[in-house]
């Protein structure tokens, strides 16, 4: 395995439940071979991708010493607790940059009431991987950011601190972390002040302490090799290439049905006229964790009021054997079942992202309110996860048709919908930063070009 060598890259993504491989063209961004095979945390997981690459290099033998880019979401991906000091400013801040850094924000905590965190029982239960520590606008604020970094070194705090707050106490805040042994790195502010969020340089940290502490962490691989190809979590590294895709075509809306979660991210230009005291940034990720085909089925089930004694059954199956795929001679009913699934997802993960338009009456008459993310101008929604790319063109219409709703949701109107049945939005996120050239072209020729897999429906779905 060159470190660059060779005119072709093996881009890997290891996922919760399968790995897949895509070998690309330098250059051409031609899509030369792609595999998948189980993800095998049960003993390597580097076992599962060596099988990948016997797959690829029996279809191309540049496959065997190609360069290896990867990113990860196997053993429960990337977990963030984001520590704040107000619930609507900074720990919002934080909870948006987290979520854009490939993460599931497994705690929000803000200090606001008590100048600080005081405690980190909350942070202990809450598991994570990384703690994202923000607080104070620049050469606003201090002393919230001061008492969190004090508690955390109190407590001899033992994962990876991002350290993202006021910029006029950044080194202090540091030493006082380093004195005590907590592993830490630096970042821009998230809000250098009201109004502005700037989440590049702490998206950055982040990705490099989860390479550097995370992977390692989840012993997923006794083999060296792993960390080194690891270049970012998942949703991160998918997230790059959104906007990528959203430089080539406007303003685009990805939707990745998992087993376990939904996600959505976006890449919307901002309203100019908006003001807020949170800003909203051009690319965004909301992750729903209650939402997914296997292990969140019976959650999944549960958006569905109406929902029969059949599908929650068949969640319940879904849940118990994350594995399950429909066979035999219940596979019709089975996978009709996985469409509703589906539908669910989507529709309910669109709209938590999205939000809603709705007119009320108060003291001033006639009031319009908006929650959420405008989506309504969205001119491209692509599909992806394995419950679209292994589905029919005509059910994966369904399922992402079903988005559309009545009663002011914010929704895309009259978009182009396709499936990512490639899987190339990753592997263009892996080579945003040192192919460019070649990612555009491979979501040129294997996304783009695929055409359109329906009309967006002109009628509105029922709730």
């Amino acid at each position: 395995m060159s470190a660059r060598g060779g005119d072709a890259v093996v881009c890997v993504d290891f996922g919760s439940t399968f790995t897949k491989a895509a070998l690309v063209e330098r250059g051409t961004g031609r899509l030369l071979a792609r595999a998948e095979h189980p993800t095998t945390i049960a003993t390597d997981v580097l076992d599962g991708w060596r099988a990948c690459r016997t797959e690829l290099a029996g279809v191309d033998p540049r496959a065997a010493d190609a360069e290896v880019r990867a990113c990860s979401s196997a053993g429960g991906g990337l977990r963030i607790a984001v520590v704040g000091n107000e619930e609507l400013v900074t720990a919002e801040a934080g909870r948006r940059v987290a979520l854009s850094s490939g993460g599931k924000v497994v705690a929000v905590l803000s200090g606001a009431a008590t100048g600080g965190l005081r405690s980190v029982d909350a942070l202990a239960e809450a598991r994570p991987d990384v703690v994202l520590l923000v607080g104070g606008t620049d050469d606003g604020e201090e002393d919230s950011i001061r008492t969190s970094a004090a508690t955390l070194a109190s407590a001899r705090w033992p994962t990876p601190v991002v350290v993202a707050g006021n910029s006029a106490v950044r080194d202090e805040v540091c030493a006082t972390l380093a004195a005590a042994g907590v592993p830490h790195v630096p970042a821009d502010n998230v809000v250098p002040r009201i109004g502005v969020l700037a989440p590049d340089s702490a998206r950055a940290a982040i990705r490099a302490m989860f390479v550097s502490h995370v992977i390692g962490g989840k012993e997923l691989s006794a083999d060296p090799a792993f960390a080194a190809m690891v270049h970012g979590a998942t949703p991160d590294v998918v997230l790059a290439g959104v906007e990528l895709l959203a430089s080539l075509v406007g303003d685009v809306v990805v939707v990745d049905v998992g087993g376990a979660t939904t996600d959505v991210h976006s890449c919307v230009e901002p309203d100019p006229e908006a003001r807020a005291v949170v800003a909203e940034a051009r690319a965004q990720r909301t992750v729903e964790g209650d939402l997914g085909m296997r292990w969140s089925a019976l959650t999944t089930v549960a958006e569905d009021p109406e929902a029969d004694a059949g599908l929650r059954a068949a969640a319940a199956r879904r849940h118990d054997d994350p594995s399950f795929v429909p066979d035999g001679a219940d596979a019709a009913q089975e996978a009709a079942y996985d469409e509703r699934l589906a539908t669910l997802a989507v529709r309910t993960a669109l709209r938590r992202h999205a939000g809603r338009t709705q007119v009320v009456y108060d003291a001033r008459g006639r009031v319009v309110l908006s929650t959420g993310r405008d989506l309504r101008e969205v001119e491209l929604v692509v599909g992806s996860g394995g419950a679209l790319r292994h589905a029919g063109p005509d059910a994966s219409a369904r399922v992402l048709g079903a988005a559309t709703a009545p009663d002011g949701w914010q929704l895309p109107e009259r978009p182009r919908v396709l499936v990512d049945t490639a899987y190339v939005l990753a592997a263009a996120g892996l080579l945003a930063d040192d192919e460019p050239d070649a990612a555009r072209e491979l979501l040129r020729m294997h996304l783009l070009a695929t055409g359109t897999l329906a009309p967006w429906p002109t009628g509105r779905a029922s709730d």
